[in-house]
């Protein structure tokens, strides 16, 4: 999903959609981005994330695993290119202090940038980065993740956890499904940003490109929850996965292909509900 799972890594200038950032970055932070509570709080758990934890989030978005890693005790930092996530992720993480309450505030910090833009001298290094933002289901999204752990890596001290996301079997995820309007709808001739379905061995090989050792792997169930198919669209545009059908199309004609692409998931309460099963890998840094 960069960013902003929007995800702006677009391959050529004329490729970022035209839409607004701000209520796109709202719509993950109130609507999408709680669906991957259960992978952060699995991850979160068997590493024991606390106060010894000196954590690195890559595509922090909107900061709610590392909020979550903060109230765990954890000293946390975030990197985003998205200026208007990372808006939200200071709102949640550095909020302003209440009068006469110095020093009460979580050990955090957001960055705008790449992961060398976070190197602080006096700090020591992370002993646990996180790459939640899923891949796998854009062509070219493991590349970016290979640069940008390339310059996390260096900034980790040696066997430090490194923990990255991705999306599970198509057969095991019901959005796989919806997210197939992606592929209809795009330029067929663009490469880097078009959707395609997850790999088996998607997490491993980004691992062994980025020189660290395999050392656990893991599924959770995700289940993709919504208020109602306007609610379903807004949050699943908030990913990015369909921007570049919006290039080719317009996001009016993507929602409608949309909604309609979410009936079969569609109860009689007037909620969607998507069963999804997310992969996590754990690798350490040699």
């Amino acid at each position: 999903m960069t960013p902003t799972l929007v995800r702006h890594h677009p391959a050529h200038a004329d490729s970022t959609p035209r839409v607004d950032l701000g209520a796109r970055a709202r719509d993950w932070s109130e609507i999408q981005e709680r669906m991957l509570v259960p992978l952060y709080e699995t991850v979160h758990e068997r590493l024991e994330v606390g106060p010894a934890t000196r954590l690195l989030g890559l595509h922090c978005g909107s900061g709610l695993a590392l909020l979550m890693a903060a109230v765990r005790g954890a000293t946390v930092t975030g990197v985003d290119s998205s200026p208007e996530r990372l808006a939200l992720a200071r709102e949640r993480l550095l909020p302003d202090p209440a009068p006469g309450a110095r020093g009460r505030g979580r050990a955090a910090r957001i960055v705008q940038g790449r992961p060398g833009d976070t190197v602080d001298g006096r700090a020591p290094s992370y002993n646990l980065i996180t790459a939640f933002d899923p891949i796998g289901c854009l062509a070219g999204d493991a590349e970016g993740l290979v640069g940008l752990l390339a310059d996390a890596v260096p900034l980790a001290a040696r066997g430090a956890a490194v923990v990255l996301a991705g999306w599970g079997p198509p057969e095991r995820c019901a959005t796989s499904s919806v997210l197939r309007v992606a592929a209809k709808l795009a330029d067929p001739l663009r490469g880097a940003g078009c959707w395609r379905p997850a790999c088996r061995d998607d997490l491993e090989e980004v691992a062994e490109r980025a020189g660290l050792r395999i050392d656990g792997s893991g599924r959770v169930s995700c289940p993709f929850g919504y208020a109602g198919v306007d609610n379903a669209v807004r949050g699943l545009l908030s990913t990015g996965l369909f921007d570049a059908g919006i290039v080719a199309a317009d996001e009016e004609q993507v929602g409608k292909e949309l909604a309609e692409a979410l009936h079969p998931y569609l109860r009689a309460d007037g909620t969607v509900w998507m069963p999804n099963v997310f992969r996590y890998l754990i690798a350490r840094v040699r």
